[in-house]
């Protein structure tokens, strides 16, 4: 299923068509086929990946209690327990990015909390640090001891590791090849 494309169609419908389609999605996925059959491949023990829509991103957790609508689930890395959804929970191995074709930056669904991300400030100083909160129309990073909120149009990825200590960043521009052969 292309994502993208569905989101696009999605950003051009009323609030009411949303909520409409919002109220079949949640009649098809309370039938009880589908957690019938999602509940059969699951066991008391087993490791699972979960979507968390919170975090936006994929989760390692492990079956705790099946329930009628639910399952108990541990959080792995947080050691929290949580009730989810049977829908929630990803036995195929689904790819659960959803890859947006911004204009700039980043799209709200490209960023995931804890990710590392980068922007230009007003003074034009490139700065980069750790998402720890998704908004509606921003992130909120911690760049060394200091938050920011950033709109995602300002954002981009950041490919250096150590770029995270929030500071701003030197950035040298490397000479064209072919240029460097002609200064030599």
């Amino acid at each position: 299923m292309n994502f993208s494309e569905t989101i696009a169609t999605l950003n051009s419908a009323s609030a009411f068509e949303l909520y409409r389609l919002r109220a079949a999605i949640d009649r098809v996925l309370d039938q009880p086929g589908w957690m019938d059959a999602v509940r059969a491949r699951l066991s008391v023990g087993q490791p699972i990946q979960y979507f968390d829509p919170v975090a936006n991103r994929s989760q390692q957790g492990q079956v705790l209690e099946l329930r009628r609508k639910q399952a108990v689930v541990l959080d792995l890395a947080t050691q929290k327990r949580w009730l989810i959804s049977y829908a929630a929970i990803n036995l195929d191995g689904a790819d659960v990015e959803i890859r947006e074709k911004p204009r700039q930056g980043l799209g709200r669904n490209e960023v995931a909390i804890g990710d590392m991300v980068g922007f230009m400030d007003r003074n034009h100083q490139q700065r980069s640090g750790r998402i720890l909160r998704l908004n509606d129309k921003t992130v909120t990073l911690l760049c060394g001891k200091q938050q920011w909120r950033v709109a995602y149009a300002l954002l981009h990825r950041v490919v250096d590791g150590s770029a995270s200590s929030g500071d701003v960043l030197e950035l040298d521009v490397l000479p064209d090849t072919a240029e460097s052969a002609d200064n030599e």
